[in-house]
């Protein structure tokens, strides 16, 4: 039992919980997007299609980063790729100030684009350094723990970004009826509500920064820098690590899983509207007391399980359950499609950190480029979300787009079960005896 467990547990218990601060901040940030899409869709007149374009400005910067992100870390180490990605974090926070004084949504989606490649460094950095801060054979439950913190923040960022920006000085009808320069002062000014929120949120990344800056945190893994280091490291590479089984699959499965949650969360306010006739304020608070608090719940839930059940196992379980929701969201109507849509939010809780821990389980050298990989594989926010939208315009039926998460959900499942394959394979050729006796069974 003694070999199990870290060395210097109290250093590695404090590194692990300022860790844990990040998987917060970014997840706060991120589920404000749901809040953003009705926002800007109102200022801007945008059509679904056109207000998913918030998610692909995201989703794009995170293809774009992960690869030089992998690589920042390879080069300086998991501490300065932190600290660069906070910078680069709370600098497209700020320039949500420009943005709204300016009024043009292009200018908003480049401050979301910047925001997002502060959100991608962070991510290829964290997700491989949780998982790797500790004992192998509990990543898992190690990176859903610090993944649960994200949870918390899909609960409190709907409800505090509602109230913040969610600001309707007038109604639609009222808006219908001004002048047209009167309509487009009256939109501006509800545009300009984001300015106060993303200045405080760049400030209090500044500080986090800062913090960080002067934080020593353990170097762990081959080399100094905790990733792919010394010779390991040059002859690592994209083309050895996707020639993994594990990784590429991971990498499917996080494109597809990503892509369903982001449909689920961030349409989420324009789905209640529309199913079961919600404002968009109370559509917010059940994003945020339903949605978030359902989606923290089923992190916490899920790690414990992890503690009885095989991770693979568990994810296969979440997995059809969630596409099983996703059917009744589409046939459903009422209150009934609300609760199921909260329901999916409980299931696909362990879904991104489980492959990712799954995915880079026993890469050794190719873990830092592996994390790369699969953080690039979250482009799948920025490419499904407009295909939601694109069904939602087409159909004028945002209920029917939800076969794009239950399509996802049934990848997902597809991961955990070659997973599970492959762990039966490995076992039986590691003890033919039980190998036999399991394929029996």
């Amino acid at each position: 039992m003694t070999s199990i467990k870290p060395p210097a547990p109290p250093r590695y218990r404090f590194a692990f919980a300022m860790i844990a601060t990040l998987f917060f901040l970014w997840g706060f940030v991120h589920n404000l997007d749901p809040i953003l899409i009705p926002h800007l869709k109102r200022s801007f007149s945008l059509s679904v299609l056109q207000s998913s374009l918030v998610d692909s400005a995201v989703f794009i910067a995170y293809f774009l980063m992960a690869l030089p992100a992998g690589f920042l870390i390879r080069r300086t180490g998991y501490k300065n790729t932190i600290v660069t990605g906070l910078v680069l974090f709370a600098l497209g926070s700020f320039l949500f100030i420009p943005a709204a004084n300016t009024g043009r949504y292009t200018f908003f989606l480049a401050a979301l684009f910047i925001i997002a490649c502060g959100l991608a460094t962070l991510e290829t950095a964290a997700n491989p350094y949780a998982a790797l801060l500790g004992p192998p054979e509990r990543a898992a439950w190690r990176l859903n723990l610090a993944q649960s913190f994200n949870g918390l923040a899909v609960t409190l960022a709907p409800i505090v970004g509602a109230r913040v920006i969610l600001v309707q000085g007038a109604s639609d009808a009222q808006l219908q009826a001004m002048p047209e320069a009167a309509r487009h002062l009256a939109l501006a000014a509800e545009a300009s509500s984001v300015k106060a929120p993303y200045l405080v949120l760049g400030v209090a990344i500044l500080v986090v920064g800062a913090i960080f800056w002067r934080l020593r945190l353990p170097a762990i893994g081959a080399g100094a820098d905790g990733a792919d280091g010394g010779e390991g490291a040059a002859r690592g590479g994209i083309a050895r690590a996707w020639a993994r089984p594990a990784i590429r699959r991971a990498v499917i499965a996080q494109f597809f899983y990503v892509g369903a949650q982001v449909c689920v969360f961030s349409f989420f306010i324009l789905y209640a509207a529309r199913a079961a006739g919600l404002s968009h304020l109370a559509a917010a608070d059940y994003l945020g007391w339903g949605c978030g608090a359902a989606f923290m719940t089923g992190r916490f839930f899920g790690t414990w399980c992890m503690r009885f059940v095989e991770p693979a196992r568990l994810l296969l379980a979440y997995a059809l359950a969630s596409a099983a929701l996703s059917l009744l969201a589409i046939l459903g109507s009422g209150m009934a499609t609300v609760f199921a849509v909260i329901g999916i939010a409980f299931f696909m809780s362990i879904m991104f950190p489980t492959i990712f821990s799954l995915g880079i389980q026993d890469a050794g050298p190719d873990t830092g480029m592996g994390s790369s990989l699969i953080v690039m594989s979250i482009v799948g926010g920025a490419l499904l979300p407009p295909l939601f939208g694109l069904l939602a315009d087409a159909t004028g039926n945002i209920q029917l787009a939800y076969a794009v998460p239950l399509a996802c959900f049934l990848v997902t499942a597809w991961f955990a079960r070659a997973t599970l394959e492959q762990a039966a394979r490995a076992a039986a050729l590691s003890n033919p005896a039980q190998g036999s006796t399991v394929q029996h069974v």
